[in-house]
């Protein structure tokens, strides 16, 4: 696999993501293409636009984040593995975290209930 213009330990963990859901790089398609938007000549001179494809899937990502062409590389690959994760029916780190959110809430709501329903209680026993 290359290694892209990112720190090594953002590249091991691309590696071992792929590793993970059985990605292998031969099942991507990319293209080089010039992006669009703010950034005048620079931008209209050079492909630095990403366009992956992981062709079983026919799943695609088109990044055009970094004005680098291998920092977009690394971002498709990260954003079309995210994509993948969701297929394979995993959870991720996102679903995850509204999970936890969602307990939270169901927590406060459940103790809530339960002050008022003591406040009822104690509002009958008065009268």
């Amino acid at each position: 696999m290359t290694s892209f213009a990112v720190s090594e330990e953002k590249n091991r963990w691309l590696r071992r993501k792929m590793e993970e859901l059985g990605v292998d790089e031969k099942e991507f398609e990319e293209k080089f293409i010039r992006a669009s938007g703010r950034g005048g000549q620079k931008l209209n001179k050079t492909s630095s636009s990403v366009y992956l494809k992981h062709i079983p899937t026919g799943l695609e990502v088109k990044c055009m984040k970094e004005r680098s062409q291998s920092l977009n590389r690394f971002l498709a690959r990260r954003e079309l593995l995210e994509r993948i994760e969701v297929l394979s029916g995993k959870k991720t780190k996102a679903d995850m975290k509204l999970d936890k959110i969602r307990k939270q809430k169901a927590k406060r709501k459940k103790r809530t209930k339960e002050k008022y329903d003591m406040l009822d209680i104690e509002k009958k026993d008065d009268k």
